[in-house]
């Protein structure tokens, strides 16, 4: 057992509802000042076996399981995060270093209604019969087996459990791998549900490198949905392993979302979205990290945009009053400064930040803002998911369109315009999974989610999570011909 801040965390696996440990261990460090608060298991293939075959036996009776009595279940499991909201808020703050308020305000209230959500959709979940020359069709969701999971760190239970809840509800059994970054709350996780009811190996937790655990864990043929959220170069290694399988997969990759300005737009309102984008240290998939202004309105845009981000307070974030917390790791903050680096040696200036605070040390990187990269440039296309946003002008909607769409990604977009007219028709044509207008990082579950282009493959959320997680059935009924 590790302890964090006043909370005991399980350092093992949790496969068939007991805790499962393995020869070797890894260090979880915590960002905040790189310490090691955890020896977690080093799970690999054997480990990933096993959870797949506990998930495998698991199944049959829990798809059998009522919609009811799932949903129910769900709602315990709710119960129990936010019983234990407070711990799980100050173990993954600890784990990740991403703002302690943010966890206790919003990512963990909203851990706990990813299940509530779920497990009521499931209840209403269902088609209309419809005819066809006499003859009824009836269309159902079958639970599809074992869901292979595998999550990012920079919202680490927030995002798991958006998968982890809709694969439930639909009645198929889970192995999660979260990444090795941040595993603490996963191992919470698991308990959490233990404590609700849930049957054992219902939900598994295999800990461990993504090219040992992970690959093992979509390369077994008893999986039969894989979906993650991380990075383009690991989506193609899984989309191999799975293609051999033929499993469906779920993919939310990166992003490198344009925040389009225009000079009819709210001009205090644009430059609060746009200090927003370093929220969580910049480390937010969907963040517009490309800031479009159109000429006119591009001084004085840029000189509010300095001035309010100069007010950002950057430090522990477990103080309360901090809005900028360390970056997740030594190897990912030294990704951002390369990334930094180079773009000043192009000829890119930033006009603030621009590496890391001294004032702090360790893993603590300055906002950043970029002008001057050539639209070409690796900073301009490459995500960074950093604290590091750029800016570029337009001088028509035309070229703020091409502009937006002239990278390889297609995650998300945020328009700011005073035109109703304007925002249907760019919204229209921009490449994104989702674009929000006046506003960002509204979400709701009823709404589909993901990517277009190298930003990821299918939906989730709403009907669109039961369609992956179920195979869709449609059964057709010969009218009469019944005996008796």
């Amino acid at each position: 057992m590790a302890t964090v801040g006043d909370v005991q965390v399980h350092e093992g696996h949790w496969i068939g509802g007991e805790r499962v440990a393995s020869p070797a261990t890894f260090d979880d460090v915590s960002p905040i000042d790189e310490r090691v608060i955890a020896r977690i298991a080093r799970g690999g293939a054997d480990e990933a076996a096993r959870a797949v075959r506990a998930a495998a036996k698991a199944f049959p009776a829990w798809a059998r399981t009522s919609r009811e009595e799932r949903a129910r279940l769900l709602h315990a499991i709710a119960d129990g995060v936010e019983k234990r909201l407070e711990q799980l808020a100050i173990v993954e703050t600890t784990d990740n270093g991403a703002l302690l308020r943010s966890h206790l305000r919003g990512v963990m209230p909203r851990v706990a209604h990813n299940f509530r959500f779920f497990a009521d959709w499931l209840l209403d979940l269902g088609h209309d019969d419809f005819e066809t020359r006499g003859h009824r069709n009836h269309v159902s969701w079958d639970p599809a087996g074992v869901c292979a999971l595998i999550t990012p760190w920079n919202a680490p239970l927030m995002l798991a459990t958006w998968k982890i809840a809709p694969a439930l509800a639909a009645g198929d059994t889970v192995v999660l791998k979260p990444a090795e970054w941040s595993p603490l709350t996963a191992s919470l996780l698991a308990d959490i549900t233990a404590e609700a009811g849930l049957p054992d190996g219902v939900f598994n937790v295999v800990q461990g490198y993504g090219e040992e655990a992970g690959a093992a864990l979509v390369a077994d043929p008893e999986v039969r949905r894989i979906s993650f959220t991380g990075s383009v170069p690991t989506a193609r290694h899984i989309s191999r392993a799975a293609a051999a399988n033929l499993t469906p997969l779920s993919l939310e990759l990166g992003g490198k979302s344009p925040l389009v300005v225009f000079a009819d737009g709210d001009l205090d309102l644009a430059v609060n979205l746009a200090v927003e984008q370093y929220d969580n240290a910049g480390q937010v998939c969907l963040a517009g990290t490309r800031l479009l202004v159109e000429e006119g309105v591009a001084a004085e845009f840029t000189e509010r945009f300095v001035t309010r981000a100069a007010t950002l307070r950057q430090g522990d974030p477990r103080d309360l009053a901090t809005d900028l917390g360390p970056q997740i790791h030594r190897e990912h903050f030294d990704r951002i400064d390369g990334f930094v680096r180079r773009a000043g040696e192009a000829g890119a200036t930033a006009l603030i930040g621009g590496g890391p605070n001294t004032d702090l040390g360790g893993l603590y990187y300055r906002p950043t803002l970029f002008t001057g990269a050539a639209a070409d440039s690796e900073i301009v296309n490459e995500e960074v998911f950093g604290p590091v946003l750029t800016l570029q002008t337009f001088r028509t909607e035309e070229e703020a369109v091409r502009l937006a769409n002239s990278t390889k990604f297609g995650l998300a977009a945020t328009l700011v315009t005073g035109s109703p007219e304007r925002a249907e028709r760019v919204t229209g044509r921009l490449v994104a999974g989702t674009v929000w207008v006046n506003c960002f990082f509204v979400r709701d579950l009823r709404a589909p989610f993901g990517g277009a282009r190298q930003s990821g493959v299918g939906r989730e959320g709403g009907n669109w999570s039961f369609d992956f997680y179920c195979d869709v059935k449609n059964a057709v009924f010969a009218p009469g011909g019944w005996n008796g």
